[in-house]
């Protein structure tokens, strides 16, 4: 069974950093893509960064150069390390595994972001 566990979101003032860190059991990590992405209220889900099985990365526009990707294959981990925190990132942030494009994929239960102004 697949599990996608995320953690490290929290209440943050403006210009504050969180890292959020996700683990998954159940699947060989190195085999997937990993990707974070949110939902703020009132909005579709979108992409914030993702991961590639070689390392490569991508962004949204809003999240460059403030947001960090990364992975720990040995710990099944992905991480997002955000930096200068803006109210507009207020948003609840979901952790994906995915293999063989969205052939198959799975969502972690999301962790809640609120920054303040």
């Amino acid at each position: 069974q697949v599990q996608l566990v995320e953690s490290g979101g929290g209440l943050v003032q403006a210009g504050g950093s969180l890292r959020l860190s996700c683990v998954a059991t159940g699947i060989i990590s190195r085999l997937y893509n990993m990707g974070w992405y949110r939902q703020a209220p009132g909005k579709q889900r979108e992409l914030v960064a993702d991961i590639n099985t070689g390392g490569s990365t991508d962004y949204a526009d809003s999240a460059k150069g403030r947001f960090t990707i990364s992975r720990d294959n040995a710990k099944n981990t992905v991480y997002l390390q955000m930096n200068r925190l803006k109210p507009e990132d207020t948003a609840v942030y979901y952790c994906n595994v995915r293999i063989l494009g969205w052939t198959l994929s799975y969502w972690g239960q999301g962790t809640n972001v609120t920054v303040s102004s």
